[in-house]
């Protein structure tokens, strides 16, 4: 069957989320009437989420969909905005950002940002279970399933998808071998649950303030990198030549080549290191790094911080993380793309799992934020830095402030190292509560 969008051309599609973006931004700086009361309940940053997400729901573009040939046969058509965004935008930005990062503040920011990391982590491994046991009460048949087909060896991949990232998540899908032609069910229950749930900490940015006071959040640390950094950047300020932005995308995209170059030998080297263990548990265990996305993302980052310690730093006062920001919501609007706000119907019993299983991490992170006072900032990246992974965990941290960027990408480059470890336990734990 065709779902073939009104328009398909990438060129076309990408002029589409650029007028979006600009709107957005057009609109945000109307400081009267409307736009300004609008703003002030919903975060820009949403809004460059959601109005992709609309084009897409209306027909108008897609991240993905299939056409009919002249032999009668389906073709499978893809967007390449969304991977063009990630591969090269994403690391890009990571690296302008970064490069006015003072490590050791970002280190001072303290205990609470690991403590909230592993509470959302704790939140998916026990949120699976509890999932399935409430929504077996009122529909049994939605968490059942046998041998390949059950319900809990699908639901596996998303608990490698929201710990860790895609490669935790194909681990799973390995490991548990749940059947193939069923796995679109539940990718599409990752993109759906996972977008709302982005959503929901988007609009919490822009009432920070207020679940801070809630939380008697101390804020300090966070404050005092923002104004380390702030304080930086005034110092250096200057006006940026066509010289220095050149300069900035050389080092920004130079950077991302050495990260695709080194990605591209490592990730295979430790593909077939890892299919050499003979122990399968470790093998599981080390899924992640055979993937080049953990590895680019990681090698983009590092080179950053290391010409954070050079002259390289001083592009700051020339704009080198706003560029970085401009790379960071072409990326929002891409994801945006991906999210049909119509599907959501379409599979009403695994969304309901998906949404209660998110439900419970939610509930477990807010009780432990209030519990140590935690800023809402360690709340929404720890969550982030589980279920969306290196691509929108920068993103959420960026949110609150250009130089908080690395944090994310810390927090998710740790949770690809535990994602297919606490998969599996959430799995034993989600097999068990099926067996009922």
């Amino acid at each position: 069957m065709e779902n073939t969008p009104l328009i398909t051309n990438d060129a076309i599609v990408f002029g589409f989320l650029m007028l979006t973006l600009g709107f957005v931004f057009y609109t945000e700086n109307i400081k009267t009437g409307f736009w300004s009361k609008f703003y002030k309940i919903v975060p820009g940053l949403f809004m460059a989420y959601m109005l992709p997400a609309v084009l897409t729901s209306i027909g108008l573009i897609s991240p993905e969909w299939e056409t009919v040939d002249q032999a009668g046969e389906l073709v499978s058509h893809k967007s390449s905005i969304y991977h063009v965004s990630s591969r090269y935008l994403l690391p890009a930005a990571l690296v302008l950002m970064t490069l006015s990062i003072d490590l050791k503040a970002v280190f001072n920011l303290g205990w609470k940002a690991l403590i909230m990391f592993f509470t959302g982590t704790i939140g998916i491994i026990i949120g699976g279970p509890i999932a399935i046991l409430l929504i077996s009460m009122v529909s049994p048949e939605t968490v059942g399933g046998i041998g390949p087909d059950a319900v809990w060896r699908g639901l596996s991949t998303l608990a490698g998808s929201w710990i860790g990232g895609g490669a935790n998540q194909t681990a799973m899908l390995e490991i548990y071998e749940y059947n193939q032609k069923l796995y679109g069910g539940m990718v599409f229950v990752d993109i759906v649950v996972a977008n709302i749930w982005m959503a929901i900490i988007l609009i919490g940015i822009g009432k920070r303030d207020r679940i801070n006071k809630w939380l008697k959040a101390d804020t300090s640390s966070i404050e005092a990198l923002k104004e380390k950094v702030s304080s930086y950047t005034e110092s250096v300020k200057r006006n940026p030549s066509l010289t220095d932005y050149m300069l900035i995308l050389a080092i920004a995209f130079g950077a991302v080549s050495f990260a695709h170059l080194c990605s591209g030998f490592l990730a295979p080297f430790f593909d077939n290191l890892i299919a050499g263990i003979a122990s399968q548990r470790t093998r599981n265990m080390l899924t992640f790094l055979g993937s080049s996305f953990f590895w680019m993302i990681s090698i983009a980052t590092l080179i950053a911080i290391l010409l954070s310690y050079t002259k390289a730093k001083d592009y700051e006062g020339a704009g080198a993380s706003k560029i970085g920001s401009i790379f960071i919501y072409i990326l929002v609007a891409s994801i945006g793309m991906k999210m049909d706000l119509t599907m959501i119907f379409d599979n009403v019993g695994l969304i309901a799992i998906g949404v209660v299983w998110m439900t419970i991490h939610a509930i477990l992170l807010i009780v432990v934020a209030k519990l140590i006072k935690a800023p809402y900032f360690f709340l929404a990246v720890g969550s982030q830095a589980n279920v969306g992974g290196a691509a929108s965990a920068p993103i959420v941290a960026a949110a609150f402030h250009p130089s908080l960027a690395t944090v994310g990408v810390l927090l998710a480059v740790f949770g690809y190292a535990v994602g297919t470890i606490a998969a599996i336990g959430c799995t034993i734990l989600m097999r068990m509560a099926a067996a009922g």
